[in-house]
Parts: C-alpha cells; sequence; structure tokens
C-alpha cells in the first residue's frame, strides 16, 4: 500500500500500515461476515422507527427495501476501495483528500465508531437484562467489552468463527423469529408520528451506509473486487432488510414501539433463546467498531501496533457503556446519513468514474480540493431536504430550507437520501473534469 510495505507472511492482519493486507478472503468469507454484520438487535429498533414514520405496514416494508438497497450499493462501491487499494477505509479516502486532508473523515469515522460500538455494548447489556435482571447489566457491559476487544485484536480469525459457526446457530433463531412474528394477526399502525416515505427511506439507508466508513477495513483482505463487492452489499443488504422488516412487522403484530419491540421478541414461546444467540452474535458489532476505530486511529498514527489501539478503544467503549444509556438513536442516525451518504457518494463516483480506480493512497498523497467541494454540496443537499430535529442546528437548516425555497415546503417525494447522493456523484464528475495539478 505504501511505499514502505512489505510482505507480512501472515494470514492475519497487519500490525502496522506499512504492511501490506494478506488477501484471504473469498466471496462466501465476505457473505457470511456481512450477513452476522447486517443482523443485528439494532434491526427490529430501526424498523420499528421506519413503520412509525410511514403509519403503514406495506409503507415500512418497501421503505426498508429501498432504503437499504440504496445503503447496500453504497456500501459494495466503497467496499471495491479496500479490495483494490490494499488500504483500510480511512487510509484510501487519502485518494481524494490527500494524506492530509482525510484527517478530517478520519477523525469523524472515529468519533461515529466509538459511539457505534458502545451503543452495541449497551443494547447487549439490555437485551441481556431483558432475560434476566437489572442487577446483572454491567456484568454483560464488561463481558461484552472484552469478548469484542478480543475478536478486535484477531480480527481475521473472528471472521473465520463467524463463518462457521454463528452463522448458522443466527440463521436458525431468525427463521423461528420470523415464523413467530409472522403467525399473529396484523394490526392498524398508530398515525401521530408518522413523517413519510422517504424520511423512512433516509432513516434505513442511514443504518446500512453507517457501515461504508468500515467497509475497506476488511475488503482490503478480499481476493477479488467483485467478491468484495458482492459479499458485502449482499450479505448486509439483505440482512438489514430481513432485521429491519422484522421490527416493521413486529409493530404491526406485536402492537409495540421502537422502544419495546425487543421486550416483545423476548416475550414471545422461546423467544428469550432466540434472543440470546442474537445477543452473542451482536458482540461482531462491536467487534467491528472497534476495529475500524483501530483502522482509522492508523491513518494517523500507522506505525503503532494496532493490538494495544484495540484494547484502549475497547476500554473506551466498555466504559462509556456503563456510564450512560441509549440516547438518541433517530438523530444519530440521520447525523451519520447526512455526513457519510454524501461522502461516500463523492469517493464512488470519483474512484470508479473520474480515476478510473487509480488512486495514490502513500503517506505523499495530495490534498484535492473538487471531491472535498462536492463533499460540502452534497452534505448541504441533504440537510435542506432533511434538517432533522436537533435543536439550533436543524432551525439553521430550516431558516435556509424556507429562504431558498420561498417558504414553500421541500415536496413529499423528495428523499435526502438520493437527493444527496445524485447531487454528490453530478458535482463529484462535473468537478472532476477540471484537471488536477497532479495531472498536469
Amino acid at each position: 500500500m505504501a511505499d514502505t510495505a512489505v510482505r507480512s507472511g501472515t494470514t492475519e492482519a497487519p500490525l502496522v500500515l506499512t504492511t501490506d493486507a494478506p488477501r484471504t478472503l473469498s466471496f462466501f468469507d465476505q457473505f457470511t461476515l456481512w450477513g452476522n454484520f447486517g443482523i443485528s438487535l439494532f434491526g427490529p429498533v430501526t424498523g420499528a422507527l421506519v413503520a412509525a414514520y410511514t403509519g403503514s405496514l406495506w409503507k415500512g416494508l418497501l421503505a426498508v427495501v429501498v432504503g437499504c438497497g440504496i445503503g447496500a450499493l453504497v456500501l459494495g462501491g466503497a467496499a471495491v476501495f479496500g479490495s483494490q487499494t490494499g488500504a483500510p477505509a480511512m487510509a484510501s479516502l487519502r485518494g481524494i483528500f490527500g494524506r492530509r486532508g482525510s484527517i478530517a473523515p478520519t477523525v469523524l469515522n472515529i468519533a461515529q465508531n466509538v459511539g457505534w460500538a458502545t451503543m452495541e455494548i449497551i443494547v447487549i447489556s439490555q437485551a441481556a437484562v431483558a432475560v434476566t435482571s437489572e442487577r446483572w447489566r454491567w456484568v454483560f457491559v464488561v463481558l461484552a467489552g472484552i469478548i469484542a476487544t478480543t475478536m478486535a485484536v484477531r480480527p481475521l480469525g473472528s471472521v473465520k468463527i463467524l463463518r462457521k459457526f454463528m452463522v448458522w446457530l443466527v440463521l436458525a433463531a431468525s427463521v423461528y423469529l420470523f415464523v413467530q412474528v409472522l403467525g399473529k394477526p396484523v394490526h392498524a399502525l398508530p398515525q401521530d408520528g408518522v413523517f413519510g416515505f422517504w424520511p423512512a427511506v433516509d432513516l434505513a439507508a442511514a443504518g446500512v451506509v453507517s457501515f461504508a466508513p468500515l467497509a475497506a477495513d476488511y475488503t482490503r483482505h478480499s481476493r477479488t473486487n467483485k467478491a468484495a463487492f458482492a459479499g458485502s452489499s449482499l450479505g448486509y443488504g439483505l440482512a438489514a432488510i430481513g432485521y429491519y422488516a422484522l421490527g416493521v412487522v413486529a409493530v404491526a403484530t406485536l402492537q409495540t414501539d421502537s422502544e419495546g419491540v425487543i421486550t416483545a421478541l423476548v416475550t414471545l414461546p422461546a423467544g428469550a433463546i432466540a434472543l440470546f444467540v442474537l445477543l452473542v452474535d451482536e458482540v461482531d458489532e462491536a467487534y467491528a467498531n472497534i476495529y475500524s476505530t483501530t483502522m482509522a486511529a492508523h491513518n494517523l498514527v500507522g506505525h503503532v501496533d494496532r493490538r494495544w489501539i484495540s484494547v484502549g478503544i475497547g476500554v473506551l467503549a466498555t466504559g462509556i457503556a456503563l456510564l450512560v444509556d441509549l440516547g438518541n438513536y433517530t438523530q444519530f442516525l440521520y447525523l451519520i446519513g447526512s455526513v457519510f451518504i454524501p461522502l461516500f457518494a463523492v469517493a464512488i463516483a470519483d474512484f470508479f468514474v473520474v480515476s478510473k480506480m487509480r488512486w495514490d493512497v502513500s503517506a505523499t498523497a495530495k490534498f484535492r480540493w473538487q471531491p472535498t467541494v462536492a463533499w460540502l454540496i452534497g452534505f448541504v443537499a441533504y440537510q435542506l431536504v432533511n434538517p432533522g430535529t436537533v435543536a439550533g442546528w436543524s432551525t439553521f437548516w430550516t431558516n435556509v430550507q424556507q429562504w431558498l425555497f420561498n417558504h414553500h415546503p421541500v415536496p413529499t417525494w423528495l428523499g435526502a437520501t438520493y437527493t444527496s447522493i445524485v447531487v454528490s456523484m453530478l458535482a463529484a464528475v462535473l468537478l472532476g473534469r477540471i484537471r488536477r495539478p497532479l495531472d498536469n
């Protein structure tokens, strides 16, 4: 990857950034890995939110398919960055931002990954408490943190374990939950929290795209670009569709909401057993975020042994999980979407169309203003369509929106996700036609 790269001679992930990554992962390895990542206790929670946003079972299911489909394509495109360059995700972004410019998305990615790792550990402990007792919450937090951190220290070995064992147990538990939920009568959904179809699509897409900044951390070990794209997009996309849909259907059949959906699933016959299997599998989500935080940190301090960084990140996420609650999950997803959806739309357009899959990801890579401006344009487009509800921040973008559209509301068919993707990609391609100094 870098000028000082050497062959690692091992089947485990390199310890420092300047060592070449072994190419050991097949399509099936990556399909099962990303399938496990997509099977998450956050899936039903997000699906329940999508159901509330649409107020309809069928619209909710359609929003899940559309949102997860869009997100899976972005994820697959980002996955090819790693398989082509051999660089982890944030280091691969040197191809558009240069070595120094890549620090900005790296810092944002570290912040979101620490947040996700913390949230995963929290949701694991909450699900475990639903099966056992509140007094044991701290034990489950610590246990989840230790296991996730251990997996992050040996990431490729963890992939093999997930492929050989967990995928089959999780599949059986998933089928059981679906059979139980689908066997219940369907009830009308509440209409008091309906925001519309496209905001629900934004929500579903943001959940999937949140893994795009992690993709290359694993697909740098892929044997081929096709295996990287297909394994990540199909594995995560199909699993996310299934588990988001489980949440949508659960709202309609179990008459629950996003806060009570996990508890509602536990109360099903043998639901606690199925949830326990998913609870164990949920640790891989925390592991992924700890490991990817490590890979992002390597873009800043590439000479430090990644194992020590992983241990430090694991301790930090576990400590935060002991002290805080789940928080405002919906707005967290929207914030992730508004930053990373246009970012990776720009990166995909530049990588495949402008740069023809030839990025400089070395330590001497230079800053390029064109994709940076395109990212800013896409970010603004997202905020104008979906300002969110964060106090102060959302008010500012709502005021800008009203000024631009002369106080007319944004059309309900205009979704922030696909709008920002289209705007970002067009901006990246058009600006990319301006010759770069390196091309002269």
